[in-house]
This record gives structure tokens, C-alpha cells and sequence, in this order.
């Protein structure tokens, strides 16, 4: 008897992401947010850019003890900095003209206030508030709440997570695609699968297009449709159609 289809795909947390990251987040059945592995310094996790007077600006989430000898999950939200507004100005200020600005914004005042201590908590919980605006019915499960076993590394762990999780398919941002070999997960039962964003553009005030900015860009100036849309634009990379594999 064949077992039921369960894509699973597992990535960091990173603050508001780019379209390809919620696309996979979409295309499968259970998504871990891996925030039990070390935390990168100048990486994508606390900060992300928008479009600031027509040019990709960074946008910060303020944090304490910063370590890349912590975990992702042991980061604190330096809740007193964000208290501010500084961050929710700067979106106000950028998109306050943008066509879904009245729909939009109050999301983004709802993740910036959560109140959250950690960063990684703090991203799971803009996941659930996009994810429940965009109808995204992917299982969202936390890497640190799952059994599994914490000594093996990289490729080895991936797959220990996706067999706990009777995983039938991983999916992998096409980024990864050295990281991971057809061949390992073949022997596991599982297929790997590589995600290739198309290419998207959409207006922004009529200025040049920016691409891969902040998640925000896209749902400010796309109607909640369109990014639904936006989301299944994309191409599967496998072993059956020429990816690049693992040596």
C-alpha cells in the first residue's frame, strides 16, 4: 500500500523574507522552522530591506546578545529599541502611498508589537500572522519542540527531521542545491525536490524594479490575490529533470 504524499521543507527563520521563501512554505504540507542551529551575524534572520525613495533599504529588528556562538532561538528581541517605532516608521514612511497600505500596515504593526523574547519566536509568529492573511494552510512546526537526534549535522539531520515527520518529499530553496544529494534522500525513500522562483516583477510607484526585496514590498503593492498568484510561480528542480546533485 502506498503511503500518503508529505512534502516537507525546513528553513531558518528569517524577518519578512523574500517571495521564494513563502512560496515554499506554501508548496508543502509541514513546514520546521529551524531555529535550533546557530545564529548568522549580517544574515537575513533580524533584518531585511524594503524600498526606501526607490532603493533597497535595510530594515533591522533590534536584538540583544548577538552570538554566533548562540543558538538562533537563545537571541533576544531587544524589546525596548523596537518599542521605538523606529522599524514600523520606516515602513509607514516607505509604503504610506502604497495601493495595499490600508490592509497591510496593520499587520505589520501586529508582528512589530507581538511582544515576542527571542527572535525566533518572534519570526514564527509573523509566519502564523502572513500566513493566516494569505490562506497558507501549511503545518508550521518548530524545530526545538521536535524529537529528533541534535548530534548529527547538515544533510544528516535534514533527513533524521523528515523521516520523523514521515516526510514522502523534501523541498529545498534552489540555493541548496550542493548542499543536499537526489541520491541520499532516494535511499531514505524520500525525494529531493529544488525550488526556482520565476521571475516576478510588479509595479512599485512606477519607479525601475527592485527584486527580492521584503515580503512587505510585495504584499504592499499586490492585491492579496495577485500574491496568491505570485506564490505558485515557481519551478521544481529534481533528479528526473537535470538538478545538479551532491557528490
Amino acid at each position: 500500500m502506498e503511503k500518503n504524499s508529505v512534502k516537507v521543507g525546513i528553513m531558518q527563520p528569517y524577518f519578512m523574507p523574500y517571495i521564494g521563501y513563502w512560496q515554499l512554505m506554501n508548496a508543502v504540507d509541514k513546514y520546521v522552522i529551524y531555529d535550533d542551529v546557530n545564529f548568522i551575524k549580517r544574515g537575513w534572520i533580524h533584518r531585511n530591506r524594503i524600498l526606501i525613495n526607490g532603493e533597497p533599504r535595510y530594515i533591522n529588528i533590534p536584538m540583544l546578545g548577538v552570538s554566533q556562538n548562540k543558538l538562533i532561538n537563545e537571541i533576544e528581541v531587544n524589546q525596548a529599541e523596537l518599542s521605538t517605532g523606529k522599524t514600523l516608521r520606516s515602513i509607514e514612511e516607505a509604503y504610506k502611498r502604497a495601493p495595499y497600505y490600508d490592509a497591510v500596515f496593520p499587520l505589520m504593526k501586529e508582528i512589530l508589537n507581538c511582544g515576542r523574547e527571542n527572535i525566533a519566536s518572534f519570526i514564527e509568529f509573523s509566519f502564523q500572522i502572513i500566513c493566516e492573511y494569505l490562506d497558507i494552510q501549511t503545518e508550521l512546526i518548530v524545530s526545538s519542540k521536535l524529537d529528533k537526534n541534535c548530534e548529527l549535522k547538515g544533510q544528516d539531520k535534514i533527513l533524521d527531521i523528515c523521516s520523523r515527520l514521515n516526510a514522502t518529499e523534501y523541498y529545498n530553496a534552489i540555493g541548496g542545491q550542493e548542499l543536499y544529494s537526489f541520491e541520499a534522500f532516494e535511499e531514505r525513500g524520500m525525494k529531493l525536490s529544488f525550488l526556482k522562483t520565476d521571475q516576478i516583477e510588479y509595479p512599485q510607484y512606477g519607479n525601475e524594479f527592485q527584486a527580492n526585496l521584503s515580503m512587505i514590498d510585495v504584499l504592499m503593492f499586490n492585491s492579496k490575490e495577485q500574491v496568491q498568484d505570485m506564490l505558485k510561480r515557481f519551478e521544481l528542480i529534481t533528479s528526473e529533470n537535470g538538478g545538479s546533485k551532491l557528490e
